[in-house]
């Protein structure tokens, strides 16, 4: 599989089989995020993995922006939670490099994963203060996102096809309406 290949195929997976990701690929992922560029290569990033089913519960049912939106991740094997410190990276035009830095490594991490047919779901409907007190994180770390990692069930479930339709999430704008050449 090509990278491009890898952006082409890869989709939000919300039901996942019970299988455990192997040491190697999950290290492999990891690997993924950690090579991304960042700002002045300070690498801002830090990653949570969390194996622990309590935990990976109360990731799922405690820590839903909206209700229980996540309950999906209940029982994924593995969840990573992309974290940073603001202060390791840098501030230009009104924007935060931190969050562009975190998100262009989780990116790494979840095609990398695709490749290996491992699938992920990246995750922003969530309570950045319960999932600081669930993984106790510091107070001067950033949540920033989090994604079950897992092999993909056989069978897509009802919550994801329903999902999936709300969202549009096979609707992709065409070329012309996000390209402009020479000038906006």
């Amino acid at each position: 599989m090509t990278v491009f290949d890898a952006i082409k195929s890869r989709r939000s997976i919300r039901k996942y089989s019970t299988k455990d990701i192997e040491e190697e690929k999950l290290n492999i992922i990891l690997e993924a995020g950690r090579l991304a560029p960042s700002w002045k290569n300070n690498q801002c990033w830090r990653f949570v993995v969390v194996k622990n089913k309590e935990k990976i519960k109360q990731l799922a049912l405690k820590s839903g922006f909206i209700s229980k939106v996540n309950f999906f991740i209940k029982d994924v094997p593995v969840v990573i939670v992309a974290c940073a410190n603001p202060k390791e990276s840098g501030f230009m035009n009104g924007q935060h490099y931190y969050l562009v830095d975190t998100a262009i490594a989780f990116q790494q991490m979840m095609l990398t994963a695709w490749e290996m047919g491992i699938g992920s779901c990246w995750l922003g409907a969530f309570n950045e203060e319960k999932v600081k007190q669930i993984l106790e994180i510091p107070e001067n770390i950033k949540v920033v996102a989090l994604s079950p990692f897992g092999y993909p069930a056989e069978k897509e479930g009802l919550y994801a096809k329903a999902v999936k339709t709300f969202a549009g999430s096979k609707n992709r704008k065409s070329l012309d309406e996000i390209v402009h050449y020479d000038k906006w």
